[in-house]
């Protein structure tokens, strides 16, 4: 369980991806992150996004409409910033900032609710988001690192 937002930055840096990564494995995080969601009967949406592109996108049975306006929402987040949307509303909350105001933005759009995880790679820096929406914000961001961790296990890679 991650506390701090120094904790989430280097939890951040562990599921960096030390390799380069095209179409084929975003759908493989998202096939991960949706056989997660069907294995546990997880109530999610599951979206992997290379910059505003949607690659992959699940809706499993309990998810609603609203769940894709919230991962809209996270994804703004991180597309702006290339942190996990946990890791800037931890930091806020720290600092003891609106984070909303402090980015002249609104909640309505932007959503800083975990379960918006960047994916960044050794080679081409950010790249695109993972999100997952359905459970409480810190599950949501759980499942978000355990399946890139799980697709960094897949690929040989030790954390």
């Amino acid at each position: 369980m991650v506390r701090t937002s120094l904790e989430i930055l280097i939890q951040e840096k562990s599921i960096e991806i030390p390799f380069e990564i095209g179409l084929i494995d975003l759908v493989e995080i998202g096939e991960i992150a949706k056989s997660f969601g069907v294995a546990r009967g997880l109530p999610i949406a599951v979206e992997v996004r290379l910059g505003d592109w949607i690659i992959y996108h699940a809706s499993l049975p309990g998810s609603t409409a609203e769940n894709q306006w919230w991962i809209d929402r996270k994804a703004r987040v991180v597309l702006l910033k290339h942190h996990s949307t946990l890791y800037e509303r931890v930091s806020a909350e720290e600092r003891g900032v609106d984070w909303h105001e402090e980015n002249n933005l609104l909640d309505e759009t932007h959503a800083i609710h975990g379960g918006g995880l960047p994916l960044i790679t050794k080679d081409q820096g950010f790249v695109g988001v993972l999100l997952i929406s359905g459970l409480p914000q810190v599950d949501d961001h759980l499942l978000g690192v355990e399946v890139l961790t799980e697709y960094l296990a897949r690929k040989g890679e030790r954390l």
